[in-house]
């Protein structure tokens, strides 16, 4: 973790709220960045991990840390997510993933709100992602504001097997501080994830009934370079931003290229 993502200052001037708050994470070989994004959590009434058959340490690392740790089929990040909540006890639930951190800012926004007894039941945090190392600025990554934080039973996620929201009735409001995602480490990083996700978004997509030819795909892919590099102003995140204007290209081929496959293999 850099200096920003340090607990700094958190534990020695914790505010002690009324109200219990646990954090809940889902979990596959995620030994990489689990330990630092379980130090950035030691403010927490409880933390609670759900893993879907992990063959690294991350059950070490877990037990290491004394979390809750419980074992599940994959059903999707959008159950599995759900099913990591119903696991809280806690008054409040913050929702965040194994390569995230709560830095110390957003760590002590937290803390300061769930002790007020607030009239929202949802809250979002900012987020900021690197990129094979490099935080992201444009691109369509930032601003980023995702809705994490909420009152335990007000809220829960999709049932998409990927891309998965929350889903809420209430306003929300955002908090001071960020949450930093390592999302991306490596190109290694980025072909393993963009095939995972495109595999899980096409079986999403065939699911709908929906079609595609193999021309659909093309422009697809097209599109979503356009959008990441020229709308959402990816250039100015210099070589990072078209190389990630290139995954998301990518990344979009091949889930309709394997929606055409799914719908073919069906026929």
């Amino acid at each position: 973790m850099n200096e920003d993502q340090q607990m700094v200052g958190v534990s020695k001037n914790r505010v002690i709220a009324p109200e219990t708050i646990s954090a809940v994470i889902i979990t596959k070989n995620a030994d990489r960045t689990l330990e630092a994004c379980l130090d950035a959590l030691r403010w927490a009434s409880e933390i609670i991990i759900v893993d879907s058959g992990s063959n690294d340490q991350t059950s070490q690392i877990a037990s290491r840390k004394g979390v809750k740790f419980h074992s599940a089929e994959w059903g999707g990040f959008g159950p599995q997510k759900n099913l990591a909540i119903g696991l809280a006890k806690s008054d409040w639930v913050l929702s965040i993933d194994s390569d995230e951190f709560v830095s110390a800012e957003l760590a002590s926004s937290i803390l300061h709100i769930t002790s007020t007894s607030p009239a929202e039941d949802v809250f979002e945090l900012s987020r900021i992602s690197k990129y094979c190392g490099k935080q992201m600025r444009h691109s369509g990554w930032f601003p980023d504001f995702v809705p994490r934080l909420f009152r335990n039973g007000t809220a829960r996620f999709s049932d998409s097997l990927v891309h998965e929201r929350l889903i809420y009735e209430s306003q929300s409001k955002r908090l001071a501080g960020y949450l930093f995602h390592d999302s991306f480490h490596s190109p290694n990083d980025v072909l393993e994830k963009m095939n995972r996700y495109s595999t899980l978004g096409a079986q999403q997509l065939a699911n709908r009934g929906r079609q595609v030819g193999l021309l659909g795909a093309v422009i697809h892919g097209l599109g979503a370079f356009f959008k990441t590099y020229i709308l959402k102003a990816g250039f100015l995140d210099g070589p990072e931003g078209f190389l990630l204007a290139v995954s998301n290209a990518e990344g979009a081929y091949y889930k309709y290229v394997k929606l055409y496959y799914l719908n073919k293999q069906k026929r």
